[in-house]
């Protein structure tokens, strides 16, 4: 019986320090480290009821492992920053691998008969596991847990449970692996497939993550491009219309001349209007000082017109970034590429969008307004527009948030008098 205990109680003290070390904290460390303690109290406790008080009780037994499983996961979503269901795959995902320590410890005793190797051996296992995972994965499930753009776990919080339950089946109930020790080779070949599951799913997730994010740059540097290439055509028909305007003004001058002779004051007039015409159509359009950002304020402006609406900017952007100007390109083409999707299938109200993009005096500022005819779905998570739409559509709203939280902004949205707001505001 002490065997067990001592057991369940090595079992407990590394579960917590899975809690502790693999779950992003709300709280500081001295708080967290705490509340993982009572935790870990409270667990023994209990583990005093079920194998010493009431030992022969199956019913006891079972009731009081559900208490402290939803105790222990219980503990991990109320340290949490995020308490969602990221977090409780990794609550799970922590019960598991805390069993396969126990289950190494068990079979260490069925092969030597000794408590002490046994309790040593445990011990070690769980250490061994514990600085794989951490080097491992550890990165990778904190990243996903701090992302605000990622969707819920759910599915995937099913696979620690089929593997809990299956460790639970095959090695503790209803009968042990002390009591079937010819289970013993199948164990370790379930902890083996566990391990490797864990491993290449967080991969995935990593490269999928990864492959997003190769999508979502290749998108924007397409825009950048047609924005560069836009620019460039103006630029050209501007020089070549200006060349014929130089040319002409020679005419243009004598007939000035002969015109105030006869004078014929008003014609004169027509021909200024018609010189200044000219010019301006072919004057090139600054929308602000960074050479990235207006390229791609060029390009919107541009695929606007093409759908009919009117787009109305208020710029400031210096010519040097705080930050990755790409990325903050990137941040304005996908609110006002938004912003023009829905606009552009009205058919009554005008087609109109608003954007205000400053970064100037310590701060960043890009507000996007529209009018909007259908209802606008928000994330459940993130409280932001989601696409109506599947395969890759929303990426640019992930790349908005992640861009914020890299900069350490408010990204939030909001719905006025039929009006749809989003705002990213920073202090740089």
């Amino acid at each position: 019986m002490i065997y067990k205990n001592i057991s369940y109680m090595i079992s407990h003290i590394f579960l917590m320090l899975f809690m502790y070390l693999f779950i992003s904290h709300r709280y500081s460390r001295a708080k967290t480290a705490g509340i993982c303690v009572s935790s870990f109290l409270a667990l023994s406790i209990l583990d005093l009821l079920k194998l010493n008080i009431f030992p022969d009780s199956r019913l006891c037994y079972g009731v009081v492992t559900v208490f402290q499983i939803l105790l222990t996961q219980f503990t991990g979503l109320f340290i949490s920053k995020k308490r969602d269901s990221r977090v409780l795959f990794m609550g799970l995902s922590a019960s598991n691998y805390v069993i396969a320590g126990s289950i190494m410890a068990t079979i260490l005793h069925i092969w030597t008969g000794s408590t002490l190797i046994s309790m040593i051996g445990s011990v070690v296992v769980h250490v061994v596991i514990l600085l794989i995972l951490y080097f491992r994965i550890r990165e990778i499930g904190i990243r996903y847990q701090d992302r605000e753009s990622m969707k819920g776990w759910w599915e995937l919080c099913l696979i620690p449970v089929f593997f809990y339950c299956g460790f639970s089946c095959l090695v503790f109930f209803p009968y042990t692996l002390d009591d079937n020790p010819q289970n013993t080779l199948a164990a370790i070949l379930f902890l083996l497939t566990m391990f490797i599951s864990y491993v290449v799913v967080l991969r995935y997730l990593e490269s999928e993550s990864k492959r997003a994010g190769i999508y979502w740059k290749n998108v924007f540097f397409e825009s950048y491009i047609k924005g560069l290439e836009g620019q460039y055509y103006l630029l050209e028909r501007a020089e070549r219309n200006l060349k014929i305007l130089r040319h002409d003004m020679r005419h243009y001058s004598g007939l000035i001349s002969s015109l105030l002779e006869q004078g014929e004051y008003e014609e004169i007039r027509n021909l200024t209007e018609h010189i200044k015409k000219v010019a301006d159509e072919n004057k090139v359009i600054k929308y602000c000082d960074n050479l990235i950002t207006n390229s791609i304020l060029s390009h919107m402006a541009d695929r606007a017109r093409a759908a009919g609406v009117d787009v109305q900017m208020e710029t400031t952007v210096p010519k040097e970034l705080p930050f990755n100007d790409y990325e903050f390109a990137s941040v304005v083409a996908n609110l006002l590429e938004n912003a023009i999707r829905c606009v552009e299938k009205f058919e009554q109200k005008e087609k109109c969008v608003k954007a205000r993009i400053q970064c100037e005096e310590g701060h960043v500022l890009v507000h996007v307004q529209n009018e909007y005819e259908r209802e606008i779905l928000l994330d459940e998570q993130t409280g932001l527009p989601r696409s109506r739409q599947r395969d890759g559509h929303g990426l640019g709203m992930q790349g908005v948030q992640a861009f914020s939280n890299k900069i350490g902004g408010n990204l939030g949205c909001y719905c006025e008098d039929n009006i749809f707001h989003i705002m990213l505001f920073a202090k740089i």
